[in-house]
């Protein structure tokens, strides 16, 4: 009876240990991260916080698929991963087990972006890049949206050594900022923009926006010279910093240019001797049909500067000229201050990139 009664303890233990992790481990639906890294991270952050040890034995994989509604062949990517990192060992027969608890990923970063879009990917993979193995990233998108934004840090259990944060916002700025300042700020790093009301010593990686387009515009100021009117399309419902308007309006001020800043581009006519400038790729898209139904030519009749650098500008048209900040310095730099233990403010370097369009 005492051995029996022994065994039955064991099967006991170790069914309530994986009871406890599916308890414990959590698909986020508003997570960014692929569901298969979410169950990377969740033993990861299981071993760190000491939930799991050596010798124990993991759900199986159709117990998480039917727990959290996953395919299987996610949950085995998941724990293909953790095999690599040595993390976890399967023996046939018997299903997976933690077989180190020696983890290269210190760092559980909180990764959180403003939009998806082509530059903000190049900031992603720059940032990834940097980090190595060296940490695990949950990564969060709240489309420019506070009551999303202030969902997902409510969420935020103060599991992550780290916050690196891009804010923008179409409203409710103030109040997203006052959320922000509630973070620790010895695990803060903002990136993208400087938030002035900020208090104590965080890190970040900032665009100094309206010292950027003065001095990108002040280096074009030869082929801008061929123009008569200078045109800011600046959508009024945007995230985009008022400091951009501000810095367009001293350069065209200080060289004498024919100024308007266009909230709309819906209703414009585009006419020779003019130069656009866009923020948004949507009014891109409109202004290079409005020059081809008028018979114009790009770089002759009409100039446009587009705002952010992609791989693809440099092939539409004549090539576009663009200014635009080093995105992959700013996820380097960002990377950078997390593994020098910084929290120094760093000026991202803006370049203009000129093309045939102007």
């Amino acid at each position: 009876m005492g051995i029996l009664t022994t065994e039955l303890e064991c099967l006991l233990f170790v069914y309530m240990k994986k009871e406890r992790f599916l308890g414990y481990f959590q698909i986020n639906e508003y997570s960014a991260t692929p569901k298969y890294q979410q169950l990377v991270n969740s033993v990861l952050n299981g071993i760190r916080q000491g939930y799991l040890s050596v010798g124990d034995l993991l759900p199986s994989i159709n117990e998480i698929s039917i727990e959290f509604d996953i395919s299987r062949i996610t949950v085995e990517k998941g724990y293909n991963e953790l095999r690599k990192l040595g993390v976890v060992t399967s023996t046939p027969g018997k299903g997976y087990f933690i077989a180190s608890t020696s983890l290269s990923q210190e760092l559980k970063i909180f990764l959180l972006f403003n939009k998806l879009s082509t530059h903000k990917k190049i900031i992603y993979d720059a940032f990834v890049k940097t980090l190595g193995d060296k940490a695990a990233i949950d990564f969060y998108v709240y489309n420019n949206d506070y009551v999303l934004f202030s969902k997902l840090l409510e969420q935020e259990n103060n599991s992550h050594t780290h916050y690196v944060i891009i804010p923008h916002f179409i409203d409710n700025e103030e109040k997203a900022y006052e959320l922000l300042d509630q973070l620790p700020k010895d695990k803060l790093i903002i990136i993208d923009k400087k938030v002035k009301s900020m208090q104590g010593k965080y890190g970040a990686v900032y665009e100094n926006f309206e010292k950027d387009i003065f001095n990108a515009l002040t280096q074009a100021l030869e082929p801008l010279s061929k123009y008569h009117t200078i045109k800011l399309i600046f959508p009024e419902n945007s995230y985009f910093p008022q400091e951009i308007a501000q810095g367009f309006l001293t350069f065209c001020s200080n060289y004498a240019f024919n100024h308007k800043i266009l909230h709309s581009f819906h209703n414009e006519t585009v006419e020779k001797g003019e130069v656009y400038i866009n923020l948004m790729d949507d009014d891109l898209v409109k202004l290079l049909e409005n020059i081809i139904t008028l018979g114009l030519e790009v770089g002759e009749d009409v100039g446009i500067i587009s705002y952010n650098e992609t791989p693809l500008k440099k092939f539409i048209t004549k090539g576009l000229t663009t200014i635009s900040t080093d995105f992959e310095a700013m996820g380097r730099s960002a990377a950078q201050l997390i593994l020098n233990h910084s929290k120094e403010h760093i000026e991202n370097p803006f370049y203009l990139n000129l093309r045939g369009s102007l």
